[in-house]
């Protein structure tokens, strides 16, 4: 895989904190050039961009809030000025906000999630594909979610309904970018801890619960999420598109 990977310019979108973080750490030590965007991990980023060089690798960490066009354009032209063109992206960005049930849910609250969750991929994504689609080979993964797959917890409806949207938005893309040799696939993890995202919307008890009903009989991690991430963007020259990976430990299958 480190030999597939060698020299490849990859950009991951959310790539200085929990799931991303690990995604782009695995890139580095795979030998890939790195452009890691971060909305409000500076610190990490720019040590993630250090370790990457200390590799003798290109890097470079690019701020933007992504729900704004004109910079998720702007992060995908300084990630291809840094690293001189793009073989990979990583779409990771994403948060849950808040839980609301349906009788709280705002107009602006629903818009916001979709924005942060499906919006910033498009933009992204619609950005990206010029360069991408330039190479022979090249390959899309896409941050989905079991909440996807299941409708998530109560509530996470809005949640729920994006990361839904970002498996049809696969498929549909795959189809699309098929001819000109870009693969597109997601990942759905389920309970993964020691991220932000669990640490902040999930209690403990719930954690718990959860954990009880995985017939792995354990939760996730990062790397768990980031080996598969890997896997499916090194298969740059594979037959593997428009499908969705499950990292649930068994909780679902499909």
């Amino acid at each position: 895989m480190k030999n597939k990977l060698t020299g490849k310019n990859v950009l991951i979108t959310a790539g200085a904190q929990g799931i991303g973080e690990a995604i782009t750490k695995h890139f580095i030590d795979s030998g890939a050039n790195v452009a890691i965007h971060y909305f409000s991990s500076a610190e990490t980023a720019i040590e993630l961009a250090g370790y990457a060089t200390s590799k003798g690798l290109k890097a470079v960490a690019v701020s933007g809030d992504l729900t704004i066009e004109d910079q998720a354009n702007d992060l995908v032209e300084k990630a291809v000025e840094a690293l001189g063109s793009l073989d990979i992206l990583i779409n990771n960005a994403g948060s849950l906000v808040a839980r609301k049930m349906l009788d709280e849910m705002e107009a602006e609250f629903w818009h916001k999630v979709m924005d942060i969750n499906l919006t910033s991929m498009m933009f992204v994504t619609r950005a990206a594909t010029p360069y991408l689609t330039k190479n022979k080979n090249s390959s899309i993964v896409n941050l989905a979610s079991l909440a996807g797959r299941k409708g998530g917890h109560p509530g996470s409806l809005v949640y729920s309904t994006s990361k839904g949207a970002i498996l049809t938005f696969t498929r549909a893309l795959s189809s699309e970018l098929g001819p000109f040799g870009t693969r597109v696939n997601a990942v759905a993890p389920g309970l993964i801890l020691g991220t932000s995202f669990h640490n902040t919307h999930t209690t403990k008890e719930s954690a718990a619960a959860t954990t009880a009903g995985i017939p792995i009989q354990r939760a996730g991690n990062a790397d768990d999420v980031a080996r598969a991430v890997r896997y499916l963007a090194s298969e740059y020259d594979g037959f593997i598109t428009g499908a969705t990976l499950d990292i649930n430990g068994g909780v679902y299958n499909m």
